[in-house]
């Protein structure tokens, strides 16, 4: 799937969208970039490996990002600090095509406000080695492939709630994640929900 062709699908279908509301409260606000980029010729979808050393959701494959924080003007701008923080990318680089969901952590009080941004590649990266022990990049076309999605029904206060996973290689992409991903897949591309 080439990235010029799908930029104006992806803004089509997040332009003016009102994000759903989330049914949990009191939760710590966080933003995360979900980075698109181009590689020979198809759309690719940047993660991070998280190293063993930070505070939470260690080791596991999240996108760029954090808690928001007082100096932070918006959830986007927490969004592209984290970014820079962890990855090197220049803010000024990053071409913001929307906002998706909010989606709740459930192993941590977070809410996690995705937006969805293209960046230049190839690029050097410069990754914090404290929070970040790789990248790891995926062919789009990979998540349009439904046979590459588990999903497993879980408990979480009282509900049962579907938990994704996409396994690449040896790399399993699940929880938060994975509904951030999942969500995009139903908003530009018309995957069905899972109920």
């Amino acid at each position: 799937m080439n990235l010029v062709e799908v930029i104006p699908r992806i803004r089509k279908a997040l332009d003016g969208r009102s994000p759903r509301p989330l049914e949990e409260e009191g939760l710590i606000p966080a933003a995360v970039l979900m980075p698109l980029f181009a590689k020979n010729g198809e759309t690719h979808v940047l993660f991070t490996r998280r190293t063993d050393r930070v505070k939470t959701h260690k080791g596991q494959v999240s996108f760029p990002g954090g808690l928001m924080e007082p100096r932070d003007k918006s959830l986007l701008a927490a969004a592209l600090r984290e970014t820079r923080e962890e990855i090197g990318m220049d803010p000024r680089c990053v071409e913001i095509l929307g906002r998706l969901d909010t989606a709740p952590t459930f192993s941590t009080p977070y809410a996690i406000t995705p937006f969805v941004g293209v960046i230049p590649y190839p690029q050097p990266f410069r990754l914090n080695p404290h929070e970040v022990e790789r990248l790891l990049d995926v062919p789009l076309n990979f998540f349009m492939d439904e046979s590459h999605a588990r999903v497993e029904m879980a408990p979480h206060q009282g509900k049962e709630r579907p938990v994704y996973y996409y396994e690449y290689g040896e790399e399993v992409i699940w929880g938060a994640t994975a509904r951030i991903l999942r969500n995009f897949m139903e908003v530009v591309f018309g995957l069905p929900a899972h109920q």
